[in-house]
């Protein structure tokens, strides 16, 4: 017995003496010099390493051979190419992105409050519609757009405003397992109380870079994405082929170099989906946006007045 208690007395002696050992190298760490710190870590003490922001690209609007498309398909950036369904060149469109390796969404047409249904192209979703109908639409909208992985909102501040409505839409996205970027038409919008609650993912846009048509009004556009990016770890933003699609692609790619400068990684939509991120929550006002009633950009089969 005598030899058994020596031998423990023993391993706790040394397992103290090497938990103060352990104790001791804790405390000259927490206690280096600023010179010491950098020394051995390549910066001040109590400075972390730059943190990295990314912001990822979604060009609305494609699938009926809209000025840009190319130019947005070629840029030296991940772009997600949001394709409206039942267009002439919808399919083409999403072959020629995923093809470019660029992520594909459904662009879904739905009503805004003001405007003409006209504008909106094919089989829109209209709150007038019944259940069944706002089904059929969605389905068949999801089975014009090969390769997609999720779904916005072309123009739709009235749709999404609606419960009824958009609880069918984003049932229907969970069926198929995509998730839902809310593009923010509306302060109205009632997709990010339904999507918590159905458990659909989502994620929100922060700004719109082409609302008005001038070289001059995106790159000013750019100033605010680069702004904001440097704040917030994660960013979405919406430009648009048609009338500024060769605008906002030039802007683009020549503002993507200093935004890389900034520690800004461009990355695919669906990349800040995971971990979760603020986008559950509902946002705040659009920096940027001309008006949360009139969507930007937005040309639907022909090129027409816009609306949300």
């Amino acid at each position: 017995m005598k030899k058994g208690w020596r031998w423990k007395k023993r391993l706790l002696k040394r397992g103290g003496i090497r938990l103060a050992a352990f104790a001791a190298a804790a405390l000259m760490a927490l206690s280096a010099t600023p010179a010491q710190a950098v020394a051995e870590t390549g910066m001040p003490a109590g400075q972390n390493a730059p943190t990295e922001h990314v912001v990822a690209v979604v060009i609305d609007d494609f699938g009926n051979r809209m000025k840009g498309t190319a130019e947005m398909l070629r840029l030296p950036i991940p772009i997600t190419a949001a394709v409206m369904p039942f267009l002439p060149t919808s399919q083409a469109d999403a072959e020629a992105a995923h093809a470019a390796g660029r992520e594909v969404i459904v662009h879904l047409p739905m009503e805004p409050v003001r405007g003409k249904a006209s504008w909106l192209g094919p089989r829109a979703i209209m709150t007038a519609l019944p259940d069944e109908e706002i089904r059929l639409r969605t389905e068949a909208a999801i089975a014009d757009v090969p390769h997609a992985v999720g779904m916005n909102n072309h123009m739709g501040s009235r749709a999404t405003a609606d419960e009824r409505v958009m609880r069918i839409v984003l049932q229907v996205c969970k069926e198929h397992g995509l998730f839902f970027l809310d593009s923010r038409t509306s302060y109205k919008t009632v997709v990010p109380k339904l999507a918590r609650e159905m458990g659909v993912p989502l994620l929100q846009n922060d700004l719109f870079l082409d609302d008005v048509y001038t070289d001059r009004h995106v790159a000013g556009q750019m100033l605010l994405l680069k702004a904001r990016a440097q704040k917030h770890d994660r960013t979405v933003v919406i430009g648009h082929v048609g009338p500024p699609g060769l605008i906002t692609s030039g802007q683009l790619a020549a503002a993507a170099p200093s935004l890389r400068q900034a520690s800004v990684r461009f990355v695919k939509l669906s990349e800040l989906l995971s971990p979760p991120s603020p986008y559950l929550m509902p946002g705040a006002e659009l920096p940027g946006s001309a008006s949360l009633e009139s969507e930007p950009g937005s040309k639907t089969p022909v090129e027409s007045p816009t609306s949300r």
